[in-house]
């Protein structure tokens, strides 16, 4: 038997698990089915993602409704100009035994859990947001010359609020590149919005169920490494996110003319793991173009810039970005 034909039970067994998951997901955050299928992603790909909607939308209610579906310990930390790094990371004390003897003892911080959610996480100062850097990156941190790990898994989910920019400091970009995906948080359909009405009013409110444990979600993550992907999709992510740097040969006059700087190696990483979540998501093998025009703009967007005068001209990163995905994947067809 081959390493496909065994992938495939394994695969759609993981498909029908993640078909529940969004289904008790459901009950408690109601519609926005791509959102959700987006921070899934994030997750089966063992990566962070950055939520980015106005007030009021359900951000923080779909990442504790994610914690208890996927079976992690969460945490929530709400972020203020004055939170201070060891607030996040959690600090050594000074402690007096019985026998009077003194002793240093260290105390975790809201970091140490499996899914963190970074609630505004623009409006710390930087020096908090960079207590975040090594945590995302590397999986541990730091603290008086101690290496403290965390998880596994370990997960950030971090809210953002696009318009009230007064008292906030904007993430730097290293610090952007380590989002697996931003995701953009839209108004509900009216009838999503009747919905939800009518759910979060009454007396009682639905409940969501655990479906995953963490050892689950870390195996479902091992699992969406093994997924074969072709070399037609490898050149594709490749020839994209090459495209999409101003200063490359092959980049087209659009991302020229309007682009700043563009996405690095990260960002092809990411796109190739997350085009393999959302063939999982749909209990596929193996990946296709379709998961890369889906995934495109979530992975490049938080990875580029626009330059002064395309920003003056009202251009927008995700007309650039899927200009150029549908350009090549259009030359990928006529091949």
């Amino acid at each position: 038997m081959t390493d496909h034909e065994t992938l495939l039970p394994e695969i759609e067994a993981l498909g029908a698990r993640l078909a529940d998951a969004k289904a008790s997901i459901s009950r408690r955050f109601i519609g926005q089915e791509r959102v959700v299928d987006l921070v899934l992603a994030a997750m089966l790909s063992g990566g962070h993602a950055l939520l980015i909607g106005l007030p009021g939308l359900g951000k923080t209610r779909l990442v504790e409704t994610l914690s208890t579906v996927m079976g992690l310990n969460g945490n929530r930390i709400q972020f203020t100009p004055d939170l201070m790094p060891a607030d996040i990371l959690g600090s050594e004390v000074l402690e007096t035994g019985t026998d009077g003897a003194r002793a240093f003892r260290f105390i975790e911080g809201p970091i140490f859990c499996q899914l963190l959610m970074a609630d505004e996480i623009n409006r710390a100062s930087p020096r908090t947001q960079s207590a975040l850097l090594q945590a995302m990156q590397e999986r541990e941190v730091t603290i008086a010359g101690e290496h403290r790990p965390l998880g596994p898994p370990f997960h950030v989910l971090a809210t953002q609020n696009p318009i009230e920019q007064e008292g906030t400091y904007p993430l730097p970009e290293a610090q952007l590149d380590r989002f697996i995906v931003q995701i953009d948080v839209p108004y509900p359909e009216r009838s999503t919005e009747r919905e939800i009405l009518l759910a979060t009013t009454g007396v009682e409110e639905a409940v969501s169920t655990g479906i995953f444990t963490a050892q689950e979600l870390m195996d479902a993550q091992i699992l969406l490494r093994r997924m074969p992907v072709g070399d037609t999709i490898v050149e594709t992510i490749l020839d994209i996110v090459r495209a999409c740097r101003p200063d490359d040969p092959t980049a087209p006059e659009l991302v020229r003319e309007n682009v700043s700087w563009g996405p690095g190696p990260r960002a092809a990483q990411a796109l190739m793991l997350t085009v393999r979540a959302e063939a999982l998501l749909n209990g596929r093998l193996a990946p296709s173009p379709d998961d890369i025009a889906s995934m495109a703009v979530p992975v490049l967007e938080h990875r580029m810039a626009l330059s002064f005068a395309a920003r003056a001209r009202g251009a927008k990163l995700t007309d650039v970005i899927e200009s150029v995905t549908n350009q090549i994947l259009r030359v990928q067809d006529a091949a």
